[in-house]
């Protein structure tokens, strides 16, 4: 189904907020996503008379221009000369999180952090996924039309990423006694 040019805008700008999440992940920059952004709206416009509406409407073709741009850019950046100060950044681990014992008080108040850290493991086919699916609530198959891949891949790798964070979360659980020991 044709758009005219207004109800393409409409429907664009009503993914805006969702793309910039997408984006935000992405990039891990605020100023980058934005941009990142902005490029994928003006691929989207310049393309916008060839696009159809299909059943699952504008958001997985947004979602699949951002992604290439990102892919694009950092394979061109990813061979850029960096000067000493921004490669020392980009290569510094990141600070161990808190994590709270039964001694601390409040166990659960780290709980966030530790599922943030446990997504952030994850492979990155697996994360991307796994907050199209839970974040941005994504069918099966508007994400596999977003990341253009087999439907049956987006299940597995979904699948894959719930069962890992399930070991790492219970795992996080178990040394805090957080589990209930199961009677046998």
């Amino acid at each position: 189904m044709k758009l005219t040019q207004s109800e393409f805008e409409r429907l664009a700008m009503e993914q805006l907020d969702m793309l910039y999440r997408v984006a935000r992940r992405l990039t891990r920059d605020d100023a980058t996503a934005e941009d990142l952004v902005q490029e994928t709206f003006l691929r989207a416009l310049r393309s916008s008379a060839s696009f159809d509406l299909k059943e699952f409407g504008i958001r997985p073709w947004l979602l699949r221009i951002l992604r290439n741009l990102h892919n694009t850019h950092y394979k061109q950046n990813k061979h850029e000369p960096v000067a000493d100060g921004q490669l020392l950044a980009s290569v510094e681990a990141p600070e161990p999180l808190p994590v709270a014992g039964p001694s601390d008080g409040n166990i659960w108040e780290n709980v966030d952090q530790q599922l943030m850290h446990a997504v952030e493991s994850l492979p990155t086919e697996y994360q991307e996924v796994l907050m199209l699916w839970a974040i941005d609530e994504l069918s099966y198959q508007e994400i596999a039309d977003a990341l253009d891949v087999p439907i049956g891949t987006v299940m597995s790798r979904l699948f894959r990423a719930r069962q890992k964070l399930s070991e790492q979360l219970k795992d996080y659980a178990a040394k805090h006694g957080l589990l209930r020991q199961v009677a046998t």
